[in-house]
């Protein structure tokens, strides 16, 4: 254990913040901590945007389903996967990339390469004393987003992120058991085991709902995650990212 894997450990999403926002200096350690993150043959296929006019965050904030927060924090950053800049590198070179840019792999590297990032500025913010929240949100809509946020083609808007001094810290969530997450060797498909480590954490899961509302919600994680799943979210994604990355003439 060190101060580091401490303040890892100690993560919680943080939904209300001071009127503060967060200076220059503390926007470029968080981008800079961001592009320090592993990323794929130095592809780096990501761009962060800053979002500062409050007639946008305004508006981000309604298309993430009127989460106040997106609006009312230090800093929102829209984090996005980025083949758009490959591309002009690419033609800088003379090269033809054909269908190339397009293709499963590097979507998945240029989503990849974004949520490293956003995970060391998340990290970076919260040792800075700052609180952090992801807004997935964005996707609700990611044809308004990207008109926008002028977004070209061969570029995503993935996730917001909220950053700013906390004005408000909750409880941490309690996350799954190791023997749930970590496998050796091979992925254990014991059924029977699962369920009887997944009925402990429904009822450790149970009570902290019980304890952060007094006792007006006492939800079992397998419940609230089967609920979730059973309504059908974004269908339009695909339609979305096709059109973002797939050649249409």
């Amino acid at each position: 254990m060190n101060d580091i894997i401490a303040q890892i450990i100690d993560h919680r999403s943080v939904r209300s913040f001071k009127d503060q926002e967060l200076t220059k200096e503390e926007i470029h350690t968080i981008v800079k901590a961001a592009q320090a993150a592993s990323t794929s043959s130095l592809l780096q296929a990501y761009t962060i945007l800053g979002i500062t006019d409050k007639e946008k965050k305004a508006k981000l904030a309604e298309l993430a389903g009127n989460q106040s927060y997106v609006e009312h924090n230090g800093h929102l950053f829209v984090f996005c996967a980025d083949a758009h800049r490959l591309e002009i590198a690419s033609q800088m070179e003379g090269v033809d990339l054909g269908d190339t840019l397009s293709s499963t792999e590097n979507f998945m590297i240029t989503v990849i390469d974004a949520a490293l990032a956003a995970q060391n500025a998340s990290i970076a913010a919260e040792s800075m004393g700052l609180g952090i929240c992801y807004i997935g949100g964005l996707r609700n809509n990611l044809y308004e987003v990207s008109k926008l946020l002028s977004i070209p083609k061969h570029v995503i808007p993935l996730f917001g992120l909220v950053v700013g001094h906390p004005a408000q810290m909750v409880d941490k969530k309690p996350r799954l058991p190791m023997e749930l997450v970590y496998h050796e060797n091979g992925y254990q498909t014991n059924a029977v085991e699962t369920r009887k480590q997944l009925e402990q954490y429904n009822a450790i899961i149970s009570a902290y709902y019980q304890e952060r509302t007094n006792g007006k919600r006492a939800d079992r994680w397998t419940s609230q995650i089967a609920q979730m799943l059973t309504q059908k979210s974004r269908a339009y994604m695909k339609e979305y990212v096709q059109s973002q990355y797939m050649d249409t003439q």
